[in-house]
């Protein structure tokens, strides 16, 4: 599987090189993309100076956190959402008649993944931590790695849950819409100026709180006043992550003695 494994992004490179347009045209995008997001933010924050106690500053650390878990999960796990399409169209069957784990198989379908994202996630991540002057210890140079990794992880396990639930019902968009927009409209504030409800569902039933938010308010020496909890339970995100993944993968193997197919 290893050694699959690398040889999929050794194609994946190849396929880089050879269109090198394309690659120049989605890394523009990437920019375009979150930079309209951090603009939004720079708005709203020019008319909200202080948002229950986050500057615009601390707020864009919010984000650059978020965003370079996001994108992590992007460059790695990006295919696993489109299990449903697999699914409806009848293609899934293919990956159960090979001798390579299922999973396995949907994470390396060949197509051509642009690290651009990441690559700026972490530039982002930088100026955002000059920016709030953040302390750079050893536990930060530690922590954040995991931070990043622990929010990838936390991605893809809901991913994937989403995923292994179209086995049953076939078209989850309307699901998939839901949690995309939870973690993608929600996660760029603090959960703090969120009902009590949203704050309980973005940091126990999907928690994307643990992506940003709880790790930020941590390196940001932040109390929580979400939901009243110590900011270092922000350093426990790989760990949310790694349960949330073994959770999911557990599901997607009872998905998967349950999938009879579509007919198609």
């Amino acid at each position: 599987m290893l050694r699959a494994y690398l040889q999929y992004w050794r194609i994946n490179f190849l396929t880089l090189l050879e269109y090198r347009a394309n690659f120049v045209m989605w890394f523009f995008f990437t920019i375009i993309y979150h930079g309209v997001a951090l603009a939004a933010l720079y708005v709203t924050m020019r008319q909200f100076p202080s948002m229950n106690g986050w500057s615009f500053r601390e707020v864009f650390f919010l984000y650059a956190l978020w965003m370079c878990g996001h994108e992590l999960h992007n460059t790695l796990f990006f295919t696993v959402v489109s299990v449903p399409d697999y699914v409806r169209e009848g293609r899934f069957d293919r990956f159960l008649v090979r001798p390579l784990d299922a999973l396995f198989q949907v994470l390396t379908v060949p197509q051509q993944i642009v690290p651009d994202g990441l690559v700026l996630a972490v530039a982002t991540l930088v100026v955002a931590t000059t920016a709030t002057h953040v302390r750079v210890d050893w536990i930060f140079l530690i922590f954040v790695p995991l931070v990043v990794l622990g929010g990838a992880l936390i991605d893809l396990g809901i991913s994937l849950t989403v995923a292994t639930i179209s086995f049953w019902f076939v078209r989850v968009d309307t699901l998939r819409w839901v949690v995309m927009s939870l973690e993608q409209d929600f996660t760029r504030y603090p959960i703090s100026i969120y009902t009590r409800g949203v704050r309980i569902v973005l940091t126990f039933v999907f928690p994307f709180a643990f992506m940003n938010y709880f790790p930020a308010s941590y390196f940001l020496q932040k109390s929580d006043t979400g939901l009243h909890l110590s900011p270092a339970i922000g350093l426990l995100t790989p760990v949310i992550g790694a349960a949330w993944l073994a959770a999911s993968y557990a599901f997607w193997l009872v998905g998967l003695r349950h999938y009879q197919g579509t007919g198609s």
